[in-house]
């Protein structure tokens, strides 16, 4: 009985070694996927993080005229159409009325609203730059989103901005001028920029929030350039 006994001990002992092995194993594995994915995870968030900047930022190099090169399409109405118009409210409590701004030209700028701060930091740096603009020749310029007044009225409070927003809640505007097609979302604008000249018809247009770029932002100096081939009657792409 004794033998049997240390034997049986022995046959146990060795079943718990070969039982504590395999869960060591299958630990150290669960723990080299776990690390591997985690690794996974940070390259992934890193190339997306860099993406939604380049995008945000404008950040294309190929494509259209302009010294930034930022790609842009021409939407329409488009140069030499008439201008739809428009009446809507806005954040400095009245309502824009293009057609009673004939005999100035007037800039328009469709963007996406609340949920884009490189849209607004684009309407800070614009309105830094002001006198280049008019320079141009640019008499008024405004903005357009789809968000409500309210919300709009907060938003250029807390930006400090003093350009008119205009609100178009219901697409009306936006889909006259087709804006809403350059956007990365469907409830939004993309950013696109329409130059209405005295006579009521659209001098210049740039859409460059399309696919595949989603562009968010432009500088000044390549929008301004970007503008003025627009203007001397050469496109971008």
């Amino acid at each position: 009985m004794g033998a049997e006994t240390y034997k049986q001990k022995k046959e146990m002992a060795s079943r718990k070694a070969n039982t504590h092995r395999r869960k060591t194993r299958s630990r150290s594995k669960s723990r080299g996927i776990l690390l591997k994915a985690s690794v996974f995870v940070g390259i992934a968030v890193m190339v997306l993080g860099a993406i939604f900047f380049l995008n945000t930022r404008g950040g294309s190099s190929s494509g259209s005229s302009g010294s930034g090169n930022y790609v842009f399409q021409v939407g329409s109405p488009g140069p030499g159409e008439q201008a739809p118009p428009i009446h809507l409210a806005s954040t400095d409590g009245n309502t824009f009325d293009l057609d009673a701004l004939r005999g100035k030209t007037v800039l328009l700028y469709f963007q996406e609203g609340l949920g884009c701060q490189p849209c607004w930091d684009q309407m800070k740096d614009i309105e830094g730059q002001k006198s280049a603009f008019q320079n141009l020749g640019i008499d008024t310029m405004v903005s357009i989103t789809t968000n409500p007044l309210d919300a709009i009225k907060q938003k250029v409070n807390d930006e400090g901005i003093s350009m008119p927003v205009l609100s178009d809640p219901n697409f009306a505007v936006s889909r006259m001028y087709n804006a809403d097609k350059y956007g990365m979302m469907s409830n939004a604008d993309g950013h696109t920029f329409i130059l209405v000249g005295p006579d009521g018809k659209i001098r210049w247009r740039a859409d460059y929030g399309g696919a595949p770029n989603y562009t968010m932002y432009i500088p000044i100096s390549t929008l301004l350039s970007d503008m003025k081939e627009g203007l001397n009657g050469r496109t971008g792409s």
